[in-house]
């Protein structure tokens, strides 16, 4: 089970703002003037990171627990679905080809459900998912 859920880290940095990092994803690194600013500039730095592994066909990895001084940061319902997929399809070892044949689509079809940059049904991820083995689930934490 993935929770696509990364831990970062906010560090202040000597010139002034944040530094902020995920030690998972070494490519998703970025800054921010204000500590408010932070974390949303690392939500957006998490899902340009993960889009970039999936455009790539790299490995999405699994994310670690967080230590003493990280934060957890959710990655965007659509592109969680997409690396899911993406992951889903590495570990069969199936192409795109062959799982637009399973699920009697257009290889075509099946490339825009990977493509991080077209808007994809969440309905439509879960199939695919759900055809390789998979089973998405939705988990909501209640309001703090």
């Amino acid at each position: 089970m993935c929770t696509y859920r990364y831990p970062f880290r906010f560090r202040r940095a000597h010139e002034g703002g944040w530094i902020i990092s995920c030690r998972d994803l070494p490519e998703a690194i970025s800054q921010a003037e204000e500590r408010a600013q932070a974390f949303e500039h690392a939500s957006g730095c998490l899902q340009a990171a993960l889009e970039g592994r999936i455009r790539h066909g790299l490995p999405v990895p699994t994310p670690s627990a967080a230590r003493a001084g990280e934060q957890l940061v959710d990655v965007p319902l659509e592109t969680a679905a997409k690396a899911a997929l993406h992951e889903a399809m590495r570990a069969c070892g199936m192409g795109r080809s062959e799982l637009a044949r399973k699920l009697g689509l257009h290889e075509k079809e099946v490339r825009r459900m990977l493509d991080p940059g077209c808007a994809s049904k969440l309905p439509r991820l879960a199939l695919a998912i759900q055809a390789l083995g998979g089973r998405v689930a939705l988990t909501i934490d209640p309001a703090r």
